[in-house]
C-alpha cells in the first residue's frame, strides 16, 4: 500500500492538472446532512455510510461521495458553465471479504454545462484518460440512459415499471422483479392467498409495526394491481435482455443500437445521444475502436448517474477496483435544484490506487 504521503502528493498532482485544464477548486464538508442522501437513496444508504447524529444538526453522515454535495453547491450559487475539481476522503463501509479501507482519498473533475452534452461527456472522459494516460488503463463505458429509455417504454404499469427502475442498480433483484412481471417466475409465496381473502386487512392479531393500516391498505391495494396486470410482452422483454447483454466497442455498436430502436422506438433518443458522444469521443483524440462498450455498465454505482457511464481498469491488477469512475448525472441536478437543473457530468480518482499500480510495475 503506497504510503500516505505519496497519496496526497498524487491528489495534488491530479488536482493541479484539473485546475491546469480551467477546472475550479472546491471543498465541501466531510459532515452531510442524511436528510438529502436518504431522500435521494431511501433507507440503503444507510448500509453504505457511516451515521451519526449531532445535537444542533441532527442526524448525518460522513461524506459517501462528493457529487452530491458538489451538486448542491453549484445548483445553489454556481455560474453557468462550470467546471470544478476536488480532493478528500470519503467514508464508506465495505464488506467483510474486500478487505478495503473504508476511509479513502478521491479527487474529481465535474462539468455543469448545458450547451453540447455530448462535448461534455467526451471531455470528462479523456481528461481522465489523459491524466492517467502512462498506466495503460482499460477503460469500459455504458449508457444507463437507454436502459432508463427502454424500461420506461414497457408495456406495463406504472408502478412495475418504477420499481424495475429503483432496482436497476440491483441486477439480482431486477432480474427477479423482470422474470415475474413477464410471467416467467411465480409471485411471492403465500400472495396469492392473501389477495383471496376478502378483507385482507382482517385479523385477530393488533397490527403491530412501522407502517400504518392506511399504509398497509395501501400495499395490499397495490399487489392487487399487480397481481390483475398482463405479463410484460415476450419480445419487449427480449428487447430489453438484448440491450442489457450488448458487448461491443463503440464504434461498432451504434448500428446494433439502430437497429433495437427500429423495434424499440422509445429508446431513439437515448441512441441518437450516444452516436452524438461517439462523435465527441473520437473529435477528442479517443479510439472508439479499442473502446469498450457494455450493455449492463454501471449498474452496481450510486443511483444518481442517468447517462454515459464510464471507468478505468488495471487489468494487471483484477483485484482492484477501478482507479477512475464516472457518468452523467442530469436528474440528480433536477432533484436538488428546487426548480432549475443542468446537464451534468463528472468523474473520480483514487490516486492510491493509480499508485499500486504504478508500484506493481516497479
Amino acid at each position: 500500500m503506497p504510503e500516505a504521503a505519496a497519496i496526497r502528493d498524487e491528489a495534488a498532482r491530479l488536482l493541479a492538472f484539473f485546475e491546469g485544464r480551467g477546472a475550479v477548486r472546491v471543498e465541501t464538508p466531510v459532515l452531510q446532512p442524511a436528510e438529502t442522501l436518504l431522500d435521494l437513496y431511501g433507507e440503503d444508504i444507510r448500509g453504505r455510510a457511516y451515521v451519526t447524529s449531532d445535537p444542533v444538526v441532527g442526524e448525518a453522515m460522513l461524506r459517501p461521495d462528493f457529487t452530491v454535495p458538489v451538486v448542491q453547491m453549484h445548483m445553489e450559487r454556481g455560474a453557468e458553465p462550470a467546471r470544478y475539481t476536488y480532493a478528500g476522503e470519503v467514508f464508506r463501509k465495505q464488506e467483510e471479504a474486500t478487505h478495503r479501507a473504508p476511509e479513502y482519498l478521491q479527487v474529481g473533475y465535474e462539468v455543469f454545462d448545458r450547451a453540447d452534452p455530448a462535448a461534455a461527456d467526451a471531455e470528462v472522459f479523456s481528461l481522465i484518460a489523459e491524466a492517467l494516460g502512462p498506466l495503460g488503463l482499460r477503460a469500459a463505458t455504458g449508457d444507463v440512459g437507454l436502459l432508463i429509455a427502454a424500461i420506461s417504454a414497457l408495456t406495463t404499469t406504472e408502478r412495475r415499471k418504477a420499481a424495475l427502475l429503483r432496482h436497476l442498480w440491483r441486477p439480482r433483484r431486477f432480474r427477479t422483479l423482470l422474470d415475474r412481471f413477464s410471467g416467467r417466475a411465480p409471485a411471492p409465496p403465500g400472495r396469492a392467498e392473501l389477495l383471496a381473502r376478502p378483507d385482507p386487512m382482517a385479523c385477530d392479531a393488533p397490527l403491530v409495526g412501522l407502517r400504518s393500516e392506511a399504509e398497509i391498505a395501501e400495499r395490499i391495494e397495490a399487489l392487487r394491481e399487480d397481481a390483475a396486470a398482463p405479463p410484460i410482452p415476450d419480445n419487449e422483454v427480449r428487447l430489453l435482455a438484448d440491450l442489457i447483454g450488448l458487448r461491443e466497442t463503440v464504434d461498432n455498436i451504434a448500428e446494433h443500437l439502430q437497429d433495437l430502436a427500429v423495434d424499440m422506438p422509445a429508446i431513439a433518443p437515448a441512441v441518437s445521444r450516444f452516436i452524438a458522444r461517439a462523435e465527441a469521443l473520437a473529435a477528442r483524440g479517443v479510439d472508439i475502436s479499442r473502446l469498450d462498450f457494455e450493455g449492463s455498465y454501471g449498474r452496481t454505482s450510486l443511483e444518481y448517474y442517468d447517462g454515459f457511464v464510464f471507468g478505468f481498469y488495471a487489468e494487471s491488477r483484477p483485484d482492484l477496483p477501478p482507479v477512475a469512475t464516472g457518468g452523467r448525472y442530469d436528474a440528480l441536478t433536477r432533484v436538488l435544484g428546487q426548480g432549475s437543473e443542468i446537464p451534468a457530468v463528472g468523474a473520480v480518482i483514487r490516486p492510491e490506487l493509480a499508485l499500486q499500480v504504478v508500484e506493481g510495475r516497479a
